[in-house]
């Protein structure tokens, strides 16, 4: 296993995220097998909330807000992302037994995102994005290894004629085994041959710049340090928090490092 070198960082170094109490359930999102909802919360607006009582737990809210604000560091369109806290009167109330239990499950904190009104899913026929955005996309999705971004399921909106990123918990899929993680070091990613912005890829090496300009270490360190220590918790894992933080920062700098590896990968997939 690779040594971490663990770093003394202070509070003062974490990004900015508003945490929320969540005040209503409006309404179910039945789209995949995480059951996300509409909710509003004790500042009047909506949210789309992703449960840590869903399907892949907790780890799937750390891939969303990793991903998501790696995303925004290097100027694509992602919804704010804020912590949610949900308490236990709303599963005492639904009459639905399954989201009962999710909700039963979820309470604490979990991982909102801003509700784009009036937002249409991102249709690979018909939706314009211009190269450049479509080749930071595709890059960011191989360096956090982000298998679920396919004409299937391509988990981009279009909001106000831009292109919206949303849905990244299916990246980081090696947090789900941290017996094997470091293998993973020496990976690229293959299935990037199946995203659903390939094809309009075309400024691969424009792209790598300005994620390389805008991910350094420390913006990596902010971010992974802001990820909340609940979320981190678990009886099943065989590593401390610290060590999982560590592990995230030398993933991302591990994948940073092999860039032009990546470029190729995606290159020849397309």
């Amino acid at each position: 296993m690779p040594q971490l070198i663990f770093s003394n960082f202070a509070p003062m170094n974490k990004i900015d995220i508003r945490t929320v109490n969540v005040v209503q359930y409006v309404q179910a999102l039945r789209e995949g097998g995480s059951l996300p909802a509409i909710v509003k919360a004790d500042d009047d607006f909506l949210y789309v909330i992703k449960f840590r009582g869903a399907g892949q737990g907790k780890k799937a809210l750390i891939a969303e807000f990793i991903g998501g604000e790696l995303a925004r560091a290097i100027g694509l369109n992602v919804p704010e992302l804020v912590f949610m806290d949900l308490d236990d009167s709303f599963s005492k109330t639904e009459p639905d037994e399954e989201i009962q239990d999710l909700l039963k499950f979820s309470v604490g904190l979990n991982l909102g995102l801003h509700f784009l009104s009036g937002s249409i899913t991102y249709d690979p026929l018909v939706s314009e994005v211009d190269p450049l955005t479509a080749s930071k996309v595709v890059l960011l999705d191989s360096i956090i290894s982000n298998i679920d971004r396919t004409t299937k399921n391509t988990n981009l909106l279009h909001w106000n004629k831009e292109l919206w990123i949303i849905d990244n918990g299916a990246s980081f899929y090696f947090h789900h085994d941290w017996k094997t993680w470091e293998n993973h070091l020496t990976r690229t990613f293959p299935l990037i041959k199946d995203h659903v912005l390939l094809q309009k890829a075309s400024q691969l090496e424009e792209a790598s710049k300005e994620i390389l300009q805008y991910i350094g270490e420390d913006r990596i360190k902010e971010i992974i340090y802001s990820i909340p220590e609940d979320w981190l918790l678990s009886e099943s894992d065989i590593m401390t928090s610290n060590e999982m933080r560590e592990a995230y920062i030398l993933f991302l700098k591990t994948r940073l490092s092999k860039i032009d590896i990546l470029i190729k990968e995606a290159r020849d997939a397309r």
